[in-house]
């Protein structure tokens, strides 16, 4: 070995922790919120030729017990949103605003902060940017707008958090296949099982929740007229119905239905045609969708079906899910 100059070398073995991870994902139509704990640990050591023998070893501290609150970690304070209420169950909005920016227009965000959800999740809105009415929504840190790269006015998803997430990804591939139709039917039938494979990957890994428009009444009971939208209508045919009880089958569960079994003509979509709305002719087409594992963490599942029509900008209604994890 070469002779060294200068302050003696030393190679000092580090201890590299990984964080526990919380992350948000948002992918087409689906929000899919995940959270870990792992501790995944690393040693690291720059020999560059240095002789053992002057090697010395850092003294690793006992970490300290770190504080939890539902679901994540704590994450540092210069990320955290002070007016998060820490130790309470979780509650997450879900909301197909169909175009956000005419959504804001008829205080669609003031409804959105009256809802003092901890995560919100949008669907369809249909914007470049968040329109400065969302930008201004100071009691959530974390927002984000994965918007379509081909036509700016055309799909795209939103989620706002009280807590500012360690690691994000964003990723629309395709907004998922619809229409009143059933021009797009196969494409819809290869977008359920891509879907399906990938959230069965994240399942693997940690608990799953599911939010928004999945664009299928899976029952039933969960749309008024049945018989004539069977194999008819995008959205109530056999092919897209079975993909839902596969995605079920699969060790999730429709956590509204799971606890109302029974409830019929209560739905989150009502066309503008023939003032359905006021006839109550919908469609129950928005969900929450989790891991079986976490249903016995719900506290409270809601549809929101007075927050609908030309009064509020959408012709969907907001959905609740309050779970203790």
């Amino acid at each position: 070995m070469e002779k060294m100059t200068g302050p003696k070398a030393k190679a000092v073995l580090k201890k590299q922790t990984s964080l526990p991870a919380k992350e948000v994902e948002i992918n087409g139509n689906m929000s899919n919120l995940k959270a870990t704990t792992r501790q995944n640990v690393q040693s690291t050591s720059n020999n560059n030729g240095i002789d053992e023998t002057e090697e010395e070893e850092e003294k690793e501290k006992t970490p300290k017990k770190r504080k939890h609150f539902p679901l994540f970690e704590k994450t540092p304070a210069s990320q955290k949103n002070k007016k998060f209420k820490k130790g309470q169950p979780l509650k997450i909005w879900t909301w197909n605003v169909a175009g956000l920016r005419a959504n804001v227009k008829k205080n669609g965000h003031l409804k959105i902060k009256e809802s003092d959800a901890d995560i919100v999740s949008l669907q369809e809105t249909k914007c470049p940017e968040l329109p400065s009415e969302i930008e201004v929504l100071d009691e959530y840190c974390f927002k984000k707008l994965a918007k379509s790269t081909k036509n700016l006015g055309h799909a795209g998803v939103a989620m706002l958090a009280k807590e500012m997430p360690i690691n994000t990804s964003t990723r629309v591939h395709k907004s998922m296949p619809s229409g009143s139709g059933l021009v797009n039917l196969p494409a819809r039938g290869r977008w359920d099982q891509m879907f399906l494979t990938r959230v069965i990957d994240l399942d693997k890994r940690k608990p799953v929740i599911i939010a928004g428009d999945m664009n299928v009444a899976h029952q039933e009971i969960d749309l008024r007229n049945p018989d004539s939208n069977r194999n008819k209508t995008a959205g109530f045919t056999d092919q897209e119905r079975e993909a839902f009880t596969r995605l079920l089958d699969a060790g999730f569960v429709d956590v509204w239905r799971s606890r109302n079994p029974d409830v019929a003509e209560t739905y989150t979509y009502w066309s503008y045609i023939g003032s359905r709305r006021a006839k109550n002719i919908g469609w129950r087409l928005d969900y929450f969708v989790i891991s079986e594992r976490l249903l016995e963490k719900v506290i409270e599942c809601e549809i929101h079906s007075d927050i609908t029509g030309s009064a509020h900008g959408s012709d969907h209604c907001p959905l609740s899910l309050i779970i203790d994890i």
